[in-house]
């Protein structure tokens, strides 16, 4: 716990003011995420080509699974504006189906000729095929053909798990053919999912009038499995010298494919997949800064989800974690660890207690190609040990947000109308000193920087506390840096406190060896009166 609380001090005190010019430089407006996909009990999707694009201007000859036709609006989950699925996308749309039945996926496949068959395959499940050819691991649909899957859902399932082409699987999962199933739970306890916190984070939310963008009160039918807001993030890699050969090799047999057929002398693709040097990083099939921006944005034509985090101290924050390449990728979620609740769609229990979760908590989640996590993240500043609002005795702020009753476990709960709401009320108070770690005693509260090298706006408020009026009430109406009422200062404007979230291979933090780039993303602790609104 010292540990994060060092970094969480240091991100305010030292990096922030670094990151969030670089930040103002690549962003113009915020951004948020959710678990977006089309529900639904028969999905029809067709395999093909496109080219997505990179922050370094680079158009990737991709290959990735779509819609056939576009689903009706009431299939996408969440409601989101401009919400659509095209004939390709990557990663493939995310398939949001309920445990105990069973749902079909009829796959056209509409790659080039040259390509040969295609498929998908459904790991941990029973699979039952009708039409297509037969394949090496499952039924294929040959070029133009079809297959259809009937997949089994078991009424114990739940979580999130992954999907991917069962076919030559060193090229076509390379290019792009793979991605998510999040399975709802058959039944969910929701009277145990709406008592203790989250009975707390239900009436903070009531109050500010926040939508509710969850998918389900929990990720499995456990009452431990309960969660407040859920992200999806899909970890996968490129190599473009891969994706360049197969682009060429698609157009020099396309005479060949047309003369003779599919299979006819000159009509095959034969790209080497190794040596392999992966130069582009993805998180659902962008990169650092363009996950940023929103979900189904139109620049995105064939990517259309993000990742971008938000949340306010103390929500129970349920991540979907998939590992879609060939390589692993150590994760790290600044600010706390991650508790796991379960892998590939299978709940860790106690073996001794079927009532308590045994999964670990961890520090960076590595995603082993193919494998799917689901795990909770949470913040609430607790041990900071200086008042993340920046209240002070003398503060002249009234109301409900200058107090801090603390309940049984010693946050600020009672008041789910203060926008301190959730705070660790032993730090009530206590000024930032300016030794950030507090082993020396005296100091004073910390100067703030020079408004005139800082990057200000809706990433950072002007001060290292939480929430839009934060300098008023560290430090008083008179003499705030910003003056007050200049910026960040209405409660529609976002001022909190930034984690970059990122991988622990720092080469993957880059687009093309480039920084910043890749597997980069920035979560955003949110004081309580700023609305997180899932559908901008």
């Amino acid at each position: 716990m010292r540990a994060m609380n060092m970094k969480t001090v240091i991100a305010k005190t030292q990096l922030l003011p670094v990151l969030v010019v670089a930040l103002a430089l690549l962003l113009t407006a915020s951004a948020y995420a959710a678990a977006p996909g089309i529900t639904g009990t028969s999905f029809s999707l067709t395999a093909g080509a496109a080219y997505t694009t990179q922050p370094d201007g680079a158009l990737i000859y991709t290959w990735g699974y779509g819609c056939t036709t576009l689903p009706p609006a009431s299939a996408f989950v969440p409601a989101m504006p401009g919400a659509t699925c095209p004939t390709m996308q990557l990663p493939g749309p995310t398939l949001i189906v309920n445990a105990g039945g069973s749902f079909t996926v009829t796959l056209t496949n509409s790659l080039p000729a040259a390509a040969g068959n295609t498929s998908i395959l459904f790991p941990g499940f029973a699979v039952a095929t009708s039409g297509g050819v037969g394949g090496l691991l499952t039924q294929e649909a040959a070029h133009g053909g079809t297959v259809t899957y009937t997949v089994t859902v078991p009424a114990t399932a739940g979580g999130t798990h992954s999907y991917y082409s069962g076919t030559q699987g060193d090229l076509q999962v390379e290019m792009g053919l793979y991605g998510a199933i999040i399975v709802l739970p058959a039944t969910t306890n929701t009277a145990a999912c709406d008592t203790g916190v989250h009975a707390s984070n239900v009436a903070a939310q009531g109050f500010w009038q926040e939508t509710d963008f969850r998918l389900a009160h929990a990720a499995y039918d456990h009452a431990e499995a309960c969660y407040d807001r859920e992200y999806l993030f899909q970890f996968s890699e490129m190599d473009p010298i891969i994706h360049r050969n197969a682009e060429e090799q698609v157009a020099t047999s396309a005479a060949a494919c047309t003369a003779g057929g599919v299979g006819s002398p000159g009509c095959s693709l034969n790209v080497p997949t190794e040596p392999y040097h992966a130069v582009y990083f993805l998180i659902n099939g962008r990169s650092m800064p363009d996950l940023m921006d929103t979900n189904y944005a139109p620049q995105y034509a064939h990517q259309p989800y993000n990742g971008n985090p938000h949340l306010h101290p103390g929500e129970l924050v349920l991540l979907r974690i998939i590992g879609q390449g060939r390589m692993q990728h150590p994760f790290h979620e600044h600010g706390n660890h991650v508790r796991i609740l379960g892998r590939d769609g299978n709940l860790l229990l106690s073996a001794t207690d079927p009532n308590s979760l045994a999964g670990p908590a961890l520090f960076t989640t590595t995603t082993t190609p193919g494998m799917a996590m689901d795990g909770i993240y949470y913040w609430t500043g607790r041990g900071l040990n200086w008042d993340a609002y920046g209240h002070n005795p003398a503060s002249t702020a009234v109301g409900a947000e200058l107090l801090c009753t603390p309940d049984g476990n010693g946050y600020n709960t009672g008041a789910p109308t203060a926008i301190n709401y959730f705070e660790w009320c032993a730090d009530h108070d206590k000024p930032l000193e300016a030794n950030p770690f507090g082993d020396i005693a005296g100091g004073g509260p910390v100067s703030l920087p020079d408004p005139n090298i800082m990057a200000l706006g809706a990433w950072y408020g002007g001060s290292a506390y939480l929430g839009p009026n934060a300098t008023v009430r560290a430090v008083g109406s008179t003499g705030t840096i910003p003056p007050s009422g200049t910026v960040a200062n209405s409660p529609t404007d976002e001022a909190g406190f930034a984690f970059m979230w990122h991988s622990h291979n720092e080469r993957e933090i880059t687009t093309n060896n480039i920084f910043p780039g890749g597997m980069m993303m920035m979560m955003m602790v949110d004081s309580r009166e700023f609305v997180i609104d899932e559908s901008n």
